[in-house]
């Protein structure tokens, strides 16, 4: 369950950063601290499935890197995002040093769980659109879906079959959602 924090506690990117380290994924989103605890095992599967599909196009490149959080993406002066998994364009053999240097994600993957549904598909989307990332996928354990949203869409794009994708720079591949969503029990 997403926590709140007391208004006005935390309303910077360099207050967030110097918190001790708590285990827990703190996000600066537009100016409002929120705070998640560690999320449950299906979450974690599914995006162990979504990470294995990527994989196999992205992890064969040298000018793009898929990562999970925790990270500390900035995308905006108080805007820090730690999505759940996400895609860099990167230059070939000039590594990060930080993740100031990252800028914006070329695909961000969240998976939804009842006390993040609302702000993943509310203010995180809208910051991500906002920010130019050319792909937001929302898994929907629940629904067995990936919403897709565009930097320019209103309505996202449900997918419950086959996902077919393509990143800015030719990266492309598709997966069945069977591939990715853990079994029905």
């Amino acid at each position: 369950m997403a926590m709140p924090v007391p208004h006005g506690s935390i309303t910077t990117i360099e207050e967030l950063l110097a918190l001790p380290e708590d285990g827990l994924r703190h996000e600066l989103l537009d100016g409002e601290h929120v705070v998640t605890p560690a999320p449950e095992y299906p979450h974690q599967s599914a995006l162990a499935g979504v990470y294995n599909v990527l994989y196999r196009v992205v992890g064969g490149r040298d000018d793009l890197q898929l990562l999970w959080s925790p990270a500390d993406i900035v995308l905006g002066p108080k805007t820090l995002v730690q999505p759940d998994l996400f895609v860099l364009r990167v230059q070939p053999g000039k590594p990060f040093r930080s993740w100031k240097e990252v800028g914006t994600p070329l695909l961000v993957i969240e998976a939804l769980s009842p006390s993040t549904a609302p702000r993943d598909r509310g203010k995180k989307r809208r910051i991500y659109q906002r920010a130019g990332v050319a792909e937001y996928w929302i898994v929907d354990l629940d629904a067995r879906l990936i919403e897709r949203w565009r930097p320019d869409d209103a309505r996202p794009e449900i997918i419950d079959q086959i996902m077919r994708w393509e990143l800015p720079g030719g990266a492309k591949g598709e997966f069945g959602m069977q591939e990715i969503l853990p079994p029905l029990a």
